[in-house]
This record gives structure tokens, sequence and C-alpha cells, in this order.
């Protein structure tokens, strides 16, 4: 049986670990302003789909599954769409609408939080996205990984 050293492609692990804490920070970010700017949840948690896939690339599918475990972050998608319907009844709860917005008058305009419960749900419909679009991701990736391995066979 041959020995072979498993090499990783230096480059690219050091560029993706490099990228990664920006890619992010930049997800937080159009999260966050999300009520400011454009962007918002769906933008900013569809990035994590650059997230995944900079793991994938610098560290391997078997660290990236590690890493993402398809059964929490199905699991915390369920408590993402509980915290958005309990976000969008308390209007009901108050005497408003259903995702209506009834913190409307809390700080000033343009700041970050100046937009009441709109600024709180895009932030679970982020949580959401997030945790939905990795999932598909590593499952996608899981997918390509056993189809490339029966190639190899």
């Amino acid at each position: 049986m041959e020995n072979k050293p498993r090499f990783k492609n230096v480059i690219l692990r050091c560029g993706a670990d490099r990228i990664l804490p920006a890619a992010i920070v930049y997800m937080f970010y159009i999260i966050l302003h999300g009520h400011l700017s454009p962007g918002g949840g769906f933008q900013g948690g569809i990035l994590a789909v650059a997230v995944v896939v900079l793991l994938y690339f610098g560290h391997g599918y078997e660290t990236t599954a590690r890493v993402l475990s398809t059964r929490l972050l199905s699991g915390l998608e369920g408590l993402a769409l509980v915290i958005y319907v309990a976000l969008a009844m308390l209007g009901v709860a108050f005497g408003a609408q259903f995702c209506q917005n009834i913190a409307y008058l809390n700080g000033d305009i343009g700041a970050l939080l100046s937009s009441g419960t709109i600024s709180w749900m895009d932030e679970a419909v982020a949580f959401n996205v997030v945790t939905g679009s990795s999932v598909l991701a590593v499952t996608m990736l899981g997918v390509l990984m056993a189809e490339h391995a029966g190639e190899k066979k």
C-alpha cells in the first residue's frame, strides 16, 4: 500500500482563510444595514453560501461538514421561523395588524436601531436564509463529493 501524503493547495487555503473573515463581516454588514440601504436579510443570508464555499475551498468537505452540521442548521432554521412568526404576532398582541411595525418610534432616522420591528424581522429572515442556504450548500457539496468519488472507482 502506497503512503501518499495528502497535500492541500497552500495558496488556496491561505487565500480562503484571508477572505473568510471579510466575507463574514460583509454578510453581517448587509444584514444589519438592510433597513437603511439596499440589501437586508435575504441578500445577507445568501452571502452565507460564499462563506460555506470559502470554507470548502480552504479546508475540504470533511471539515466543512463537521463545522456546519446540517442537522443543527436545520433545527436552527425552524427556530428562525418561530422567531419571525413571534415578531410578526407582536402587532396582533398590541392591537395592530400581523407584521405591523409597532416599535417605529425607537431611535433616530438613519440610525442602526431606528426601524423598530422591521429590522428585527429582517434579522430573523437573515437567520432563516443563512441556516437554510448553508444546509443546501453543504448538502450539494456532499452530493458532488459522492459523485466525484464514484467516478474515481
